[in-house]
């Protein structure tokens, strides 16, 4: 299979060529403030095309010519990947940053006595833990957002897996599938729900019975997947997705370590610092440079309790980075399809085109087609935010003129936007963890769509209640 670096190049390159095919257009942009965040939106009815210019120079090298959209050429599909490392840097650093937090955490001990201890109190009702652990997940992720926190935490879940006899899918299962979950089944994530609630107009945090409704039978049926293979894969390793994995983690193992004082308060420091950061996210406006300090922070002060030496804790830091560069670089890779888009302005024709077709349909089925809609725009606008900002501003409008509720809308959105990030290739998210927990994305696949679909479905059930009752 090839690898996830020449998957994404390869995407990058039939998504360049697209520029020569689809219709340039583009929207009149303003910016507005949702709650602390400021986003750029489109303004409806303002989509114009463009004509294009094609040169041989343009193929070659890019030809930028005043009021004509140029296709990707060859150079600029070249320097795509290096642009969208530019543009993805911040998120580049900071999984470096966790990367070598984390390592200094494991050098501590801190992090192999508190998996000993859960392993000492768990190990005999592992799906007890398991159910635990994403439930807590899945909450953390609907309420705030949370995403890119728990990539530290893929390490951990590994560890968890292996001890309790399951496989590295399983163990990435736990924390990714139900992080997703929760971020698809948003109640208060202000990142998605609060933001289309905002551009649509409607109270913030409104309709929160349904969706709270929709968040535990979600993720209810994730959970369970989730056991089901899990308890296949320990009956018979072989029916695991990568039978033929050993399931080494060198990198992460550790011996018998006794729970210490100085373990406990690490962890209790560590979580108070955690929850700090969360709540400057929702409070201050802090983004990821600001999370990554926080970070920082936890490493220093983990250092501090340990009576850790500069010399080891700057080797420990070094290690956990290094673990990190594939997960890092990917990020840039997958950022390179959105660059090459907006380089032959396609982007908001794709958008255009499927504002206008939904508006011919019955209610229930446009509104199935708003779900669709967002799922296929994530794989080029993998944000939550990001595609709120653009599609919002149409879909809320679009749906008074289809006969549903702006509620309705958002619904469609979160759920359109939160599942597909378990699948698109483009998520330098999803390729991130997936690297760090060494798992090919083409397993992964296979592992995850019988899931995504069970939830896609569920999405369109709820839906037309939504529908029905006008929510």
């Amino acid at each position: 299979m090839p690898h996830v670096f020449t998957l994404l190049t390869a995407v990058v390159f039939i998504c360049s060529l697209l520029t020569y095919i689809i219709v340039s257009g583009s929207y009149q942009r303003e910016i507005k403030t949702i709650g602390t965040l400021t986003r750029t939106v489109v303004i409806p009815g303002t989509y114009k095309e463009i004509p294009k210019h094609y040169s041989a120079k343009g193929i070659i090298i890019g030809e930028k010519v005043e009021g004509k959209a140029s296709p990707v050429s060859l150079f600029g599909f070249l320097s795509a990947i290096p642009r969208g490392m530019e543009k993805a840097a911040d998120i580049i650093f900071f999984i470096f940053i966790i990367g070598g937090v984390f390592g200094i955490l494991q050098r501590t001990g801190t992090i192999s006595a508190f998996i000993q201890k859960l392993l000492d109190m768990f190990g005999h009702t592992a799906e007890v833990l398991v159910i635990t652990l994403m439930i807590a997940v899945a909450i953390g992720a609907s309420t705030l957002g949370m995403g890119e926190e728990f990539i530290p935490l893929i390490p951990l879940f590994l560890i968890v897996s292996k001890k309790l006899g399951y496989d590295r899918v399983f163990g990435l299962g736990i924390v990714w599938l139900a992080a997703e979950t929760g971020f698809a089944a948003a109640t208060t994530n202000p990142f998605t729900v609060n933001i289309a609630q905002g551009i649509a107009e409607i109270p913030l945090n409104s309709g929160m019975l349904f969706r709270i409704v929709f968040f535990v039978v979600a993720l209810t049926v994730t959970i369970i997947f989730l056991l089901r293979y899990g308890a296949k894969v320990k009956k018979d390793p072989r029916k695991s997705i990568m039978p033929d994995d050993d399931f080494s983690i060198e990198e992460h193992s550790f011996e018998k370590v006794d729970f210490k004082t100085n373990h406990i308060v690490i962890m209790i420091v560590g979580a108070g610092l955690f929850a700090f950061i969360i709540f400057a996210v929702q409070e201050f406006g802090w983004w990821i440079n600001e999370m990554a300090g926080g970070f920082l922070l936890i490493g220093f002060a983990a250092v501090v309790i340990s009576r850790m030496s500069v010399t080891d804790a700057t080797q420990a830091f070094v290690k956990g980075m290094e673990d990190m560069v594939v997960a890092a670089l990917v990020v840039g890779f997958a950022r390179g399809v959105q660059v090459v888009l907006q380089d032959g302005q396609i982007l908001d024709t794709i958008i255009h085109s499927a504002a206008s077709q939904l508006q011919d349909f019955h209610q229930f089925v446009a509104a199935g087609g708003m779900l669709f809609f967002q799922t296929t725009l994530n794989f080029f606008i993998p944000s939550g935010s990001g595609q709120a900002a653009v599609t919002m501003p149409l879909m809320a409008p679009l749906s008074d003129l289809i006969g549903i509720t702006r509620q309705t809308a958002v619904f469609a959105f979160t759920c359109g936007d939160g599942f597909s990030n378990m699948i698109i290739p483009t998520s330098g998210t999803l390729m991130a963890v997936l690297a760090i927990a060494k798992v090919p994305y083409t397993k992964w696949l296979k592992f995850v769509l019988p899931l995504f679909g069970m939830l896609f479905l569920l999405s369109i059930i709820f839906l037309i209640i939504a529908v029905i009752i006008q929510y």
